[in-house]
Formats: structure tokens, C-alpha cells, sequence
């Protein structure tokens, strides 16, 4: 069974930074693209960020420069350092694994995490 567990999340001040970690168990995490993805509050889901098996790293147009994705494929954990955080940022945060690179919103994800910018 696919699990998917997030965390890191919290309440930060604009141009603030936080790190998201999601660990990843009941599949061989090297051989899939992993992503993450945010819903914000009265919005549809929107993709932020993926990176490939072999640590290709992909970026939405809203986050380049400011967020990175990385992985280590021997601990089964994702990341997402976030830095610079804007108020647009705040959203619940989910890792995923899309069914195919690029695919990034399909695929199981985990229960997700609260990013809240504020001051």
C-alpha cells in the first residue's frame, strides 16, 4: 500500500522560509517521479513541483527561483524547501506520485500539510 506522509508545515511571515518533508513507503521510491502539489482555500489543485527518479527537478512558473525540490532515495523521503514565502503561497501542501512524469496531479497523495502566510 502506497503511503504518502507530510510534514513540516506551519505558520511563517512573508519572505520567510519553511522545508517540507513527505516520507514514502509501500513502493520503490527510486523507480517514480514524485511531485508536490497545493490547494489553496476556494481553489483547484495546482501543481508546484516535481522531480524525476533521477533527480530532474521541474518547477511551476509561480515558484521558480524561490522553491527547490530534491530527494533521497535512500531514506524514501521528498522535500520542498520554500523560501521567500508570499502570501499566495498558503495553501495545503501534498506530495504525490504522479502516474507518469509530467502527469503531476494524478497518482495517490498524502494527507498534506498546512503552509499559512502571514504576518
Amino acid at each position: 500500500e502506497v503511503q504518502l506522509v507530510e510534514s513540516g508545515g506551519g505558520l511563517v511571515q512573508p519572505g520567510g522560509s519553511l522545508r517540507l518533508s513527505c516520507a514514502a513507503s509501500g513502493f520503490t521510491f527510486t523507480n517514480y517521479p514524485m511531485a508536490w502539489v497545493r490547494q489553496a482555500p476556494g481553489k483547484e489543485l495546482e501543481w508546484v513541483s516535481g522531480i524525476s527518479g533521477g533527480h530532474k527537478e521541474y518547477y511551476s512558473e509561480s515558484v521558480k527561483g524561490r522553491f527547490t525540490i530534491s530527494r533521497d532515495n535512500d531514506k524514501y523521503t521528498l522535500y520542498l524547501q520554500m523560501n521567500n514565502l508570499k502570501t499566495e503561497d498558503t495553501a495545503i501542501y501534498y506530495c504525490a506520485r504522479p502516474l507518469n512524469l509530467g502527469a503531476w496531479l494524478t497518482g495517490p497523495k498524502g494527507q498534506g500539510t498546512q503552509v499559512t502566510v502571514s504576518s
